[in-house]
């Protein structure tokens, strides 16, 4: 008798339980207090007590570096695959694709799951609840570049999800010293507009290694750039009166295509003009050699100016590179010139010793020619070797003329062999030195310059 009692009671309780479990979310929104058209959820901190401050959560991910605005050297416009506007590298910006998750609690709404079936997570419009009023202090993008969820995901103990994707385009003082080997560290402040830290404090749910890791993973795009790090800056204070959440974002160009496009050119535009001095001065050729080179130079430079914004302070190396190369090649040209001048005013002085021989010559030979007859000739003592043969003496003037020609071609053969010497003049020798000279200095001179430039920008760079 006490078993079947038993049996009906254990089913009657049964039966009385099971009807009080709701599996619906309409009964967990009427036990939440979310049905009615009060608006007090969305405007007031959940908290019970109001001293209690709300510590919120910011987590976010690197899903593509769009745009660091500082490079750049084709075509205006901006493209996933990195050419970037000159006229806006100016402004210092950088743009990346950011998915920033915030977490917090609501303290009022909480509820037991396993009244209601196991129910332990619930999607809620935005406009329902209190959110976090976090903006990014460097934030420069548009409104419409942001893509927030429309619910957000509370749990049953009072955990508050909320997920946005953003193009975010932000604020950064770039640091283009050693351009192209350059990295850059921005940082992305988080804080409230208008709680203090005594209501609000900032705080992330995953370590920076752990976000550095999924960013990596994760991205799609990168460009030019490579992410280094994410350093995590937690709850820092200024004053006392806000908090801050900052993410120092390091980031390192890919050098290669400004290496290959840039400075080996420039490097064999400097190795050409030494090789220059090994051509030779009357070729006429050499000066016009290196003036090309100069103007190559210079369309290089145009090239830099649309590479470096004008808002840096300090002189970039690849510009001091750029520059120094420049003044080289010039001092170089300049020296190509004087060494031609002197040249040619060694000509000009051969030509002239050789044309005031050859007078002194001609007058010689006049002289010899038209020299009055000695005291024997007078008195008619003639010896036989000064007489003169030919009794006609037209015909014998004439033949003393093509003597006197054959003569002086005779000495100008002779004198072939010392063509060169007579060339040179005065100044030839001293062309020779000037040339000499310089050259050992200006190679001296670049190899010093190189080795600085590859210690003090490129191997510092990497």
């Amino acid at each position: 008798m006490a078993a079947p009692t038993a049996l009906i009671f254990l089913t009657l309780l049964g039966v009385s339980s099971s009807g009080s479990t709701d599996c619906s979310y309409q009964s967990l929104l009427h036990h939440l207090n979310l049905t009615g058209s009060s608006n007090v959820q969305s405007i007031m901190r959940p908290v019970k007590n109001w001293t209690t401050s709300t510590l919120v959560q910011l987590d976010i991910l690197l899903f593509g570096i769009l745009d660091v605005c500082n490079g750049g050297i084709m075509e205006p416009g901006i493209s996933n695959s990195g050419k970037i506007n000159p006229k806006d590298e100016k402004s210092q910006t950088v743009t990346n694709h950011l998915w920033v998750s915030m977490y917090w609690t609501n303290e009022l709404l909480t509820w037991n799951a396993s009244d209601f079936c196991g129910i332990n997570l619930l999607t809620i419009p935005r406009s329902m609840l209190w959110i976090p009023d976090i903006i990014i202090q460097e934030d420069a993008s548009d409104s419409g570049s942001v893509i927030k969820g429309p619910h957000l995901t509370l749990n049953s103990s009072g955990w508050v999800f909320s997920k946005a994707q953003q193009r975010l385009t932000y604020t950064c003082q770039l640091n283009l010293v050693k351009f192209p080997f350059d990295t850059q560290s921005c940082n992305i402040t988080f804080t409230s507009m208008s709680s203090d830290v005594h209501t609000m404090k900032l705080g992330t749910l995953t370590n920076d290694t752990a976000l550095t890791a999924l960013s990596e993973l994760i991205m799609i795009t990168k460009g030019e750039w490579s992410l280094r790090s994410m350093e995590v800056v937690r709850d820092r204070t200024t004053n006392g009166t806000k908090s801050y959440l900052i993410y120092m974002i390091t980031l390192e160009r890919k050098p290669m295509l400004y290496v290959v496009n840039f400075i080996i050119p420039l490097s064999y535009l400097l190795v050409l003009d030494l090789a220059s001095f090994f051509i030779s001065q009357s070729s006429g050729e050499k000066l016009s050699f290196k003036v090309t080179i100069l103007l190559s130079i210079s369309v290089l430079l145009l090239i830099l100016q649309d590479m470096l914004p004008s808002t840096e302070d300090s002189l970039p190396w690849i510009a001091t590179y750029c520059v120094a190369i420049f003044a080289l090649v010039g001092i170089s040209v300049l020296e190509a010139m004087l060494v031609s001048f002197l040249t040619e005013l060694g000509h000009q002085c051969g030509k002239k010793a050789k044309g005031s021989e050859n007078a002194r010559e001609d007058i010689q030979l006049e002289e010899d020619f038209h020299k009055e007859p000695s005291g024997d000739e007078e008195r008619g003592q003639v010896t036989p070797e000064k007489t003169y043969m030919p009794l006609d003496w037209p015909v014998a003037h004439d033949l003393l003329k093509r003597i006197l020609d054959e003569v002086k071609a005779a000495r100008l053969q002779a004198g072939s062999k010392d063509k060169d010497k007579n060339e040179r003049g005065c100044c030839k020798s001293l062309a020779l030195t000037v040339d000499y000279v310089f050259f050992f200095l200006y190679l001296i001179t670049v190899v010093l310059f190189l080795m600085i430039v590859y210690v003090s920008w490129i191997k510092t760079g990497f």
